[in-house]
């Protein structure tokens, strides 16, 4: 699995455009709207994210040439992505405008990932979400001398062969340029191998959008691409922030420490005092359920280990990074605003698409629970469930062995026993569907017989389109390997 350190979020409802003489306005995304937005990002942009608001997905609320939000609507809420780009001076006014549209339209109003400032300033109620990380590119070379582990992962990967360098945006913005196609072919390895579905928002993948405007560099090792990073400006602070930072499965330690080391040496030649390598989300002091979720979720998303990797590299400082939404309303749900623009399949689909990319937990979790359901299929009365007891001993051991393989593939995932496994859940679900239809409809009685009907159908079906699900993955997977 390509190891990314996703360095900050990157992170529509679009209706009629409207003339820009007009005060307020929604509009899709468009060559003509990102020319308007660019502009005043290079005016106003003064937050770390802010250049993201440029990336596809997004819908935009302009006060004529002033101002602009970036925004996903989620159905009853509008998520801001980041502050309002506009003039200090104006901010509580755009705020309060946004606001008055979002009612108008029957939407609630979210501001997701803002600073402390933008919370005093908006009057807005707030909750912490995460940190963070701010360098001083100028001071970058005193950072190596006094960090000795830091000097050493620099050390490993060249003693492995890796070497880095900064790529003009000219080579890389052209589709079908060799260093394109060696980044897409690392990106879709690295999307492939995740431990969960792909999010949407300010954390989707958009590396080559305004490339002029981007700095690119790439990790290579015997000249194939082993890791590449991305940067994006933060115009108003003439600073950056490193967006994307991925790197191979099979790449040497300290890949990802020279890539950001390239890009500080880089940026330190430009006289850069603001580098961020984005949020450490749920870092600092969250709320209790945050504080759950953060040290209990791991095996999807390992929050501390993104802090600490940020951390490793020795950060100026730290900045607390919130949620704001109207005094009076509950936390709970904006924060559950946020999530579904995170995911805009909704969120029960992204949990069973995530269960798919967690493929051994998820394994383990239908063999622990066909465990009992076999020792049942065992004590039952055979007349009433069974045409034999053959039959039924012969459902017994099928059971049995079918479990014995989903923890094989626990302990150890192999294709051809996954393979295996795909083919005896969907025999399964077809022998079972068979004899519900020869047999139990006939001998089931009660409410509770057929509730164990409908669980015997619907258990093996599910089973099968799981692991026909994660064959799926898998060999998606093979294909962008070749």
């Amino acid at each position: 699995m390509a190891r990314a350190y996703r360095v900050g979020p990157r992170f529509g409802h679009g209706v009629r455009a409207r003339s820009s003489a007009e005060p307020d306005a929604v509009t899709q995304s468009n060559e003509t709207s990102h020319a308007r937005v660019l502009a005043l990002l290079q005016r106003f942009g003064s937050e770390a994210t802010s250049f993201q608001i440029l990336e596809p997905g997004l819908s935009y609320w302009f006060v004529g040439d002033e101002a602009v939000v970036a925004y996903s609507d989620v159905g009853g809420a509008w998520v801001t992505a980041g502050e309002p780009v506009c003039a200090h001076e104006r901010l509580h006014e755009v705020v309060a405008r946004f606001r008055d549209a979002g009612r108008a339209a029957g939407k609630r109003v979210r501001f997701f990932h803002v600073s402390a400032a933008f919370a005093t300033v908006s009057e807005l109620a707030h909750t912490h979400v995460g940190e963070l990380p701010i360098w001083d590119a100028r001071a970058w070379p005193a950072t190596l001398k006094a960090t000795k582990s830091l000097r050493e992962q620099l050390r490993r990967a060249r003693a492995k062969g890796v070497t880095t360098r900064l790529v003009a945006a000219a080579e890389i913005a052209t589709e079908g340029a060799p260093v394109r196609i060696a980044c897409e072919q690392l990106i879709r390895r690295w999307l492939t191998g995740r431990g969960m579905s792909e999010l949407a928002f300010m954390v989707a993948l958009h590396p080559f959008g305004e490339a002029r405007e981007r700095r690119f560099a790439i990790a290579e090792q015997e000249g194939k691409l082993v890791g590449i990073a991305v940067a994006i400006p933060v115009y108003q602070r003439s600073g950056w922030f490193i967006e994307d930072l991925l790197r191979d499965p099979h790449a040497p330690n300290g890949t990802a420490e020279s890539l950001v080391d390239t890009l500080m040496r880089h940026f330190a030649d430009e006289g850069s005092a603001y580098v961020t390598l984005g949020l450490a989300p749920l870092a600092g002091e969250v709320r209790p359920l945050l504080k759950l979720t953060r040290n209990y979720t791991a095996r999807l998303y390992n929050f501390p280990g993104v802090r600490s990797f940020k951390e490793k590299l020795r950060p100026a400082r730290w900045e607390p990074v919130y949620l704001a939404y109207p005094r009076g309303e509950l936390g709970f749900v904006a924060m559950r605003d946020v999530l579904a623009a995170f995911a805009p399949g909704g969120l029960v689909r992204f949990g069973l698409e995530t269960l798919v990319h967690q493929r051994t937990l998820a394994t383990l979790v239908l063999a622990v629970l066909l465990v009992p359901w076999t020792l049942g299929l065992a004590l039952v009365d055979t007349s009433v469930w069974f045409p034999t007891a053959r039959i039924q001993l012969a459902w017994v051991l099928f059971d049995l062995g079918l479990v014995a393989l989903m923890l094989s593939l626990v302990r150890r995932w192999r294709t051809r026993v996954a393979e295996l496994v795909v083919a005896l859940t969907t025999l399964d679900a077809l022998l079972t569907t068979v004899q519900v239809l020869v047999w139990n409809v006939w001998t089931a009685r009660s409410l509770g017989d057929w509730a164990l009907v409908v669980l015997g159908c619907t258990g093996p079906l599910l089973a099968a389109t799981f692991f026909w699900s994660t064959r799926r993955v898998e060999m998606r997977g093979r294909r962008t390997l070749r």
